[in-house]
């Protein structure tokens, strides 16, 4: 190899072990800048630096706590039954103004089916997508509504095709259970396929024989 060789292979090389580092620098920097400045208010509001010798970060960091325990003696409250009630009334509430109840139980159903989006899957299964003969990784999450069975006279599943490397959005398809192939595969390791865009295809123990052939 010549010289000019050896030194795009070793620029390339050191390009590549130095980006992952700047992007992840870069992405704390930037969730480090927008976190202070959320905080900041409430440090002023609270005179937070008066009690840790006016150190600036040390404010922030009570801060942070503060709403960290906030937030989890409010999900207490919430699963409590005198908590249930107090935010059940104020659900009811909410329900009355028309704009607010949309963002807001809209943000709510996003939120719980991201937290509990794995524990709702069914199966890891293949599903031809977008065209014959290209399969696609998605998530049995139940049967078809009766309406849309009744329709098409098929048994149908609904099953999510999420989007790769960013599995929070995707397509709902409702596949017949016929062209719909189980994998031997648990969800944990279908998201993680997913999030790794397939790096980590080795956790697919067992492909349908028509994929395999």
């Amino acid at each position: 190899m010549s010289l000019s060789g050896r030194l795009r292979a070793s620029f390339v090389t050191g390009l590549l072990l130095v980006a992952p580092l700047a992007v992840t620098v870069f992405v704390l920097q930037f969730v480090f800048v927008r976190t202070t400045g959320l905080l900041d208010p409430l440090v002023r509001a609270t005179r937070l630096t008066n009690y840790t010798g006016n150190v600036q970060v040390v404010a922030q960091l009570l801060a942070a706590l503060s709403i960290a325990a906030a937030i989890t003696l409010l999900g207490y409250l919430a699963s409590r039954r005198l908590g249930e009630r107090l935010f059940g009334g104020f659900e009811r509430a909410v329900r009355l103004v028309p704009l607010v109840r949309t963002v807001y139980f809209g943000v709510r159903q996003v939120s719980e089916s991201l937290a509990q989006r794995s524990a709702g899957y069914d199966a890891v299964v293949l599903v031809e997508f977008p065209r014959e003969g290209v399969y696609a990784v998605g998530f049995v999450t139940n049967e078809a509504p009766r309406a849309a069975r009744r329709a098409t006279n098929e048994d149908l599943h609904t099953v999510f095709l999420p989007n790769s490397p960013n599995p929070t959005a995707g397509t709902l398809a409702l596949v017949p259970a016929a062209d719909v192939h189980e994998v031997d595969m648990s969800v944990r390791r279908g998201l993680r396929l997913l999030v790794t865009t397939g790096l980590s295809v080795d956790d697919v123990d067992e492909l349908p024989a028509e994929v395999v052939d």
